[in-house]
């Protein structure tokens, strides 16, 4: 799933032209599925084809963006981007690109799977009492050590600090996974002015508004790890109302207000404090 390797299969795959159907792995094919199933569900706030966008602001394989990207530039690249730009075949593990330049990038599920696979191995051990994180997606089953539901921490969202360093809430999980997305970590600046690595897939540029970050409850790590992305480009308002509409889903965001921070939750969230 690396962009950043040209061996990987969606770097094969990205590089493959147009017209022919491309047969994918099992594991490509899980993270594919979902990543549609979650680009409907949110109405296009997320998705897996926004990989040119990605990299034209700088935060893909080639972070080499010296200037922001003009209008007319973002305009064309809109053109091949979008989930009507691909053909998905789900029963013969296969993909086909409509358009010459489509550039898969699952970055904002993939490592939700992962932690996923992970887990799925220790429960297949028999392993019952487990915490899987990577790169602050988690997932868990059972307890602690402590005969404990499993404790975690939420970053607040500030700029140069550690994972881990300054901690503004804490949620109980057990059998749950849990993912954040946020702004404040990956940024690129120009001019004094910061631009998000979330790119919102209908108007082409970074994510302009209050939300510094989300934090998501779901079943799966990959659930929660793609929703809190799309939470991200979604306004609150629109992000609550779809999160409430879900089973088995909780939300948590954090919004700066005039340098000030201020939190909205759904109404299953499990928090501490």
């Amino acid at each position: 799933f690396s962009t950043y390797k040209a061996d990987s299969e969606i770097s094969r795959i990205n590089a493959q032209g147009s017209g022919d159907w491309i047969s994918v792995t099992p594991s490509f094919g899980k993270v594919m599925t979902e990543a549609l199933r979650i680009n409907k569900l949110s109405q296009g706030a997320f998705d897996p084809t926004i990989g040119p966008l990605v990299n034209l602001w700088g935060f893909g394989p080639d972070p080499s963006m010296t200037e922001v990207p003009d209008g007319e530039t973002i305009k064309n690249l809109l053109l091949v981007t979008g989930t009507e730009n691909i053909l998905w075949d789900s029963e013969r593990l296969r993909v086909k690109k409509l358009k010459e330049n489509i550039f898969l990038d699952f970055s904002a599920l993939a490592k939700g799977y992962a932690v996923d696979e992970v887990a799925r191995l220790l429960e297949n051990q028999k392993i019952n009492d487990f915490m899987v994180e990577i790169g602050g997606e988690v997932r868990t089953r059972g307890k602690n050590n402590k005969g404990s539901f499993w404790k975690i921490g939420i970053d607040k969202p500030m700029v140069n600090t550690v994972p881990g360093e300054q901690i503004h809430s804490v949620v109980s999980v057990s059998n749950q996974a849990m993912a954040t997305s946020g702004n404040y970590r990956n940024f690129n600046q120009f001019e004094n002015k910061q631009y998000s690595h979330i790119i919102d897939p209908r108007t082409g540029r970074p994510t302009q508004s209050n939300i510094a970050s989300v934090t998501v409850i779901a079943e799966t790590c990959m659930d929660a790890d793609a929703l809190a992305t799309a939470l991200n480009v979604m306004d609150v308002d629109e992000g609550t109302s779809l999160v409430e509409s879900l089973d088995g889903i909780e939300a948590f965001w954090i919004l700066k207000e005039n340098d000030q921070l201020k939190s909205v939750a759904s109404s299953g969230m499990p928090l501490l404090n």
